[in-house]
């Protein structure tokens, strides 16, 4: 995990002990390689609420601090695209789960792949016969190389409705320009 994430060992020991000297930047690296980064909202929560009714917080007469989290997407190592075909697979299989004509509609696509003349994707074709027909979903839907590399080779991303696919590409295009959190900062902060 510290090497995934660029931290020594002691670092990451650090994080996982919740000890407050590795910097924010750490923590949020280490909550997205355990892909719960967004739960980083949950975390601000407590700053972005407002003081309960009654409590001296409350009866402040200090202005409230602004904060502002921006959680965006990192561009590097092609993790956006990585991102973008998981989110669509993963709304693939949810749809297949309740809809089984959508699996035979893929079942085609593959099959017709699979006719035309060979190519490098082959073998993941042949693999994708077989997650088709056994509804080995874990085996697309895990962030391993071999599913970033089935993903890459998927016949799934062809049968999604153009509405729900353009609905999932807006999402990840919003969290690859950001998503604030909270109040905004005031225009003449730096």
């Amino acid at each position: 995990m510290a090497r995934r994430v660029g931290i020594s060992r002691t670092t990451l020991a650090a994080v996982e002990a919740g000890d407050p000297g590795p910097s924010i930047g750490t923590y949020l690296r280490v909550m997205s390689e355990l892909g719960i980064s967004g739960d980083l909202a949950l975390l601000a929560g407590d700053v972005l609420q407002a003081a309960p009714p009654g409590t001296a917080a409350a009866r402040s007469r200090r202005a409230r601090a602004p904060v502002q989290v921006t959680v965006a997407s990192d561009e590097s190592a092609h993790r956006i695209q990585d991102l973008q075909s998981l989110a669509l697979h993963e709304e693939a299989v949810r749809r297949l789960r309740d809809d089984p004509g959508m699996l035979a509609q893929a079942q085609e696509t593959l099959d017709r792949w699979l006719t035309t003349k060979p190519s490098r994707s082959t073998g993941l074709w042949l693999e994708w016969r077989d997650i088709l027909r056994d509804g080995a979903w874990r085996k697309v839907l895990s962030r391993t190389r071999r599913a970033q590399a089935l993903r890459q080779a998927s016949p799934l991303t062809a049968v999604l409705p153009d509405a729900v696919r353009q609905g999932v590409l807006d999402q990840v295009r919003a969290l690859r320009e950001g998503i604030v959190l909270g109040d905004t900062l005031p225009t003449d902060a730096p």
